[in-house]
């Protein structure tokens, strides 16, 4: 027994530390012989004792003096990040990368999944001691949808053609159509649930329900939060408080975190950061999401409207190299659709697209050329690296008989002048966490952002149909479908999914990691802690 006692004792000291993980500790006591809800009970009281208190210092590559607390205007990594810190939503998406209930505590649809119940969580405090009602989720949700409003949400929640409370705990909500994936939608970072008075909310007011309450706000200098003490997430909020930083400066952001002034930076330096890697008392982190470079060819211009030219030049481009060069080892090459391996139905079964110049020249003569001769719009306001990746893939492309004319635009105007007005340029998006939200925004017929002007009609059939499709095995079918229709028919070329990497002192800890947005889903306040 002494034996056991003192091996258990060692576990702890480890666990205290921080190296091991719940799952290592759990397997390794069990291999000493204790039982599963010893170690259990044992992981949670040595766990929390290492995950107590401090002040979390995040340096943070955006923020600006137009910022503001009104969660309609979010829109850059420092107003989502503290958004995440102060507020909640009606769901999350949780660390298996799946929707998960926040303060909806579950949902149900009609069998066409045009109307939706959401049954609202029990004791909930804001942080003026209100307690959450569905008359609050309401008015939150409706912030986003009068006449007037800017909000970035307004078109995603056009579907809603009412939302009413019944009662203290449930919100109804009518769609025009079905739509399967509706949690999501009102679960987008802008519609944060704020305290309502009288049917409206007070936008300015910073008064949210998450697990941190604000103390201070300079817009596009700092934030401070302080721990909401009867934060209902419990396991979650583990730092007494939370500071944000603007530091928009890649190098002066990295000397931050060099010198201890902060202990998380986001956005690293791709170009230095092996070097960072290597400093002591420094770990550089990395996760995979939906953020993904483009190539999109209008495809009702000549000669993109020849599927075979638009086969030629998906064939005349080595992603793998573009992956060591452009982004340093840091993501993964994409197969030329905008699903990514984080999200739910990403087609891992389709053969990946892989550079072959013979077939490449193949495809040339069967669109009818002798040569192919195009030009490609390319500016550094696309992405970091962008203009270099165009002027590989001239390299790539010659040895297969095929030419392309780079053209380096200006990066003032580009999305106003080039993206969606010339032929062929380069792009860059953050992509979406559902299939339906990303093919809804940039590949339907009728989406304003179809930056490939592409219609293909059994695509917009499949997009309507699996939207209201609740069956998850039937929706996988047909996602994988459109996927496998975008990659082989489509006018985009998708090189490359691009990591969000950053780095954090090494007294840092935290559980699996989210890559739907940067640092852990952006939700590092509620999810970290110091060891």
């Amino acid at each position: 027994g002494g034996n056991i006692m003192n091996k258990t004792r060692h576990l702890k000291r480890q666990l205290a530390s921080g190296t091991l993980s719940r799952r290592e500790f759990i397997e390794r006591a069990a291999a000493l012989g204790v039982a599963a809800a010893t170690a259990s009970s044992l992981w949670s009281g040595a766990a929390h004792a290492a995950q107590k208190g401090g002040r979390l210092r995040v340096g943070m590559a955006h923020g600006s003096t137009t910022d503001s607390l009104d969660p309609a205007t979010f829109e850059n990594g420092y107003t989502s990040t503290l958004n995440y810190t102060v507020n909640n939503h009606l769901a999350e998406i949780g660390t298996s990368g799946k929707l998960e209930p926040e303060l909806a505590e579950s949902w149900e649809a009609s069998p066409d999944a045009r109307e939706w119940m959401f049954k609202i969580r029990k004791g909930v405090e804001f942080h003026n001691g209100k307690t959450l009602d569905a008359d609050d989720v309401v008015a939150s949700v409706n912030h986003h949808r009068h006449e007037d409003s800017k909000s970035a949400a307004k078109a995603l929640l056009k579907t809603m053609v009412d939302i009413k409370a019944q009662g203290k705990d449930t919100v109804k909500v009518t769609l025009d159509g079905g739509n399967a994936g509706f949690p999501y939608i009102i679960s987008d970072y802008h519609v944060a649930i704020l305290p309502s008075k009288d049917g409206k909310i007070d936008p300015l007011g910073g008064v949210g329900c998450g697990g941190y309450s604000v103390q201070a706000f300079e817009p596009g200098v700092r934030f401070l939060g302080k721990k909401h003490p009867n934060y209902w997430k419990s396991g979650h909020a583990h730092f007494d408080e939370v500071e944000l930083l603007s530091i928009v400066d890649v190098s002066t952001r990295t000397n931050a975190l060099k010198t201890g002034e902060v202990d998380v930076i986001d956005r690293c330096d791709l170009k230095t950061v092996h070097l960072l890697a290597r400093t002591p008392g420094i770990k550089v982190e990395e996760t995979t999401g939906t953020a993904h470079y483009t190539i999109p060819m209008r495809t009702d211009m000549s000669p993109f409207d020849n599927n075979h030219v638009r086969m030629a030049l998906k064939l005349g481009l080595d992603r793998e190299a573009l992956l060591k060069t452009v982004l340093r080892g840091h993501g993964a090459v994409g197969n030329d659709h905008p699903i990514s391996p984080a999200n739910q139905f990403h087609a891992s079964e389709l053969p990946q697209r892989t550079y072959d110049p013979d077939r490449a020249r193949w495809h040339v003569k069967q669109a009818g050329l002798s040569s192919l001769s195009v030009d490609l719009s390319a500016a550094d306001a696309a992405f970091a690296g962008a203009v270099d990746a165009a002027v590989l893939y001239k390299e790539h492309a010659a040895a297969a008989g095929i030419e392309i004319n780079v053209i380096r635009e200006p990066n003032d105007g580009y999305w106003s002048a080039v993206w969606m007005k010339k032929g062929w340029c380069m792009c860059y998006w953050g992509g979406r966490p559902t299939e339906d939200w990303m093919f809804s925004t940039a590949y339907s017929d009728s989406a304003a952002w179809n930056d490939t002007f592409w219609k293909h009609d059994r695509f917009n059939q499949l997009l309507i149909r699996a939207r209201s499709e609740l069956n998850d095995e039937l929706r996988r079918e047909m996602y994988v479908e459109m996927q496998s229709i975008v990659r082989d028919e489509g006018g985009v070329v998708v090189p490359l999914f691009n990591n969000y990497v950053f780095a954090t002192s090494d007294k840092i800890r935290h559980g699996k990691m989210q890559g739907n947005w940067d640092l852990d889903g952006q939700k590092l306040a509620e999810r970290w802690w110091f060891a």
